[in-house]
């Protein structure tokens, strides 16, 4: 499809999108929201698709809301407000519960809502010279719709000191928080990126979307109903088409027929 603000590419079993509004440093407005959804729920459906990157054109990855759009829906109705909110929380939640695992190339700094988009990502691989920031206080503002997910990548105690600060953080201390996996050079990061996207591409498609339903669970569902989840979701891959093939794979020291 044609977008106006996001390109998408697929090469290789991987799709990647990479936001393109760099004039504004990749800002969320609504046509990006629109577009961002559009294409991450195409996505569910692509067979050859095995791993997304999110990233963004120039340079940075995504510098949050854009204030002009944000001060044109002053004079939206409290329901037309409550809709593009609701859109964005929507697009968080897709992406975090997305079926097929996405890793956030961060290309430069991310303030806001940007530390959002990358927090619903799986793995996140940042410049080493980007900034992050939760800065909507600062402007009367929270940061609601993308709170529950950075709050999973770094708890309470730091989401408590970033929410309430506003402050900005280099790419070495997001690591030290967990807000990152990865923090390398500008000239590491495509290579590390294609790394990661080559050990994936070698495990199972179908146990890849089961681990991600796994870990989705697991931080929703309580230990009873954990056991029974969990030993029912092992017995069905061990006696699935491709977790015979796996295992076979393995112990005739042979690909599997995936890769």
């Amino acid at each position: 499809m044609n977008y106006q603000t996001i390109e998408l590419d697929i090469q290789n079993k991987v799709a990647t999108i990479r936001l393109n509004r760099p004039d504004v440093h990749n800002a969320l407005n609504n046509i990006l929201i629109y577009d961002l959804y559009d294409a991450f729920e195409s996505l569910l459906h692509q067979s050859d698709v095995r791993v997304i990157v999110l990233t963004g054109n120039g340079k940075s990855f995504c510098a949050g809301a854009d204030l002009n759009w944000m001060k044109s829906v002053v004079h939206y109705s409290y329901e037309q407000n409550y809709e593009e909110s609701l859109k964005l929380a929507k697009l968080m939640y897709l992406i975090f519960n997305h079926t097929k695992p996405v890793i956030a190339k961060i290309n430069g700094s991310a303030i806001g809502g940007g530390v959002g988009l990358m927090s619903v990502c799986d793995i996140l691989v940042a410049n080493e010279t980007a900034k992050f920031g939760l800065s909507e206080v600062r402007l009367g503002l929270v940061p609601a719709a993308i709170s529950p997910f950075v709050m999973s990548r770094i708890g309470e105690s730091h989401s408590r000191e970033l929410f309430i600060t506003g402050e900005r953080i280099s790419a070495a201390k997001a690591l030290r928080i967990g807000l990152l996996n990865y923090c390398l050079s500008e000239s590491e990061l495509d290579s590390k990126v294609d790394e990661l996207c080559k050990t994936i591409i070698k495990n199972g498609p179908n146990a890849l979307k089961s681990v991600k339903e796994l870990i989705f669970n697991c931080t929703q569902l309580r230990f009873p109903e954990l056991q029974n989840y969990t030993a029912k979701l092992i017995a069905d891959l061990r006696l699935s088409t491709e977790g015979q093939e796996g295992m076979n794979a393995f112990l005739e020291k042979r690909e599997p027929n995936w890769v």
